[in-house]
Order: structure tokens, then sequence, then C-alpha cells
């Protein structure tokens, strides 16, 4: 996930993506991240955030863990905020979408 340096929200978005790096698979054993799984941070409505990301399969067993994840470090960085997590699927994840670091630690 990429921040333009010209977006209103660049720290908190850079806050953001900083703490979601916490944020690990428990299967796979990399941060969500480097898997690719994050597709945006949303600021724009008042003390709310909204993380848009997805899942490796739609029907992923560590899914609930991964999403309490994620409000788990965002509510640490910004505690007077309501966290919110859309999962979507489209477009769907594949492997492609991982970082060169998510690749090097599943050795793809």
């Amino acid at each position: 996930m990429e921040i333009s340096i010209t977006d209103a929200f660049y720290k908190d978005k850079q806050k953001a993506l900083i703490a979601l790096y916490r944020v690990v698979d428990p299967e796979l054993f990399v941060n969500i991240v480097d898997l690719g799984l994050v597709y945006g941070i949303d600021f724009a409505r008042e003390k709310s955030i909204e993380v848009t990301m997805t899942l490796s399969t739609p029907h992923c067993p560590m899914g609930e863990a991964i999403t309490m994840g994620v409000r788990n470090v965002l509510s640490i960085e910004f505690p007077a905020s309501k966290i919110e997590v859309k999962l979507v699927f489209d477009p769907k994840w594949d492997h492609w979408m991982m970082s060169e670091e998510g690749r090097r630690q599943l050795g793809i």
C-alpha cells in the first residue's frame, strides 16, 4: 500500500501503516502489510478510521484474529477513534500482492 506525501492525512496514515506491521497472520507468520492484505486506510470521517483489507481466502480461519489484531494495534495508536475493518474480496488476493520482504519470508 502506497501513501502519497500530498495526502491530507499522510502523517496519520503512516502512523497507522507502521502499526499494522505488528499484525501478523497466525498461520503464515508474516505481517499483513507485507502479505499485501491492506488495501487502504481512510481517515475521512472524524474520529473514525476505516481499514479496507482482504484475507488470503474468503473463508480464512484466522480472519477474526487478524481483524481483531488490526483493531487492537490501531486503538493503541488512535485511542479516541472508532476503528472499522472493511473486508473486501475484490480484487482477489494473490501472492503477487506481497511485498518483496513478504515473499522472502515465505521463501517465494
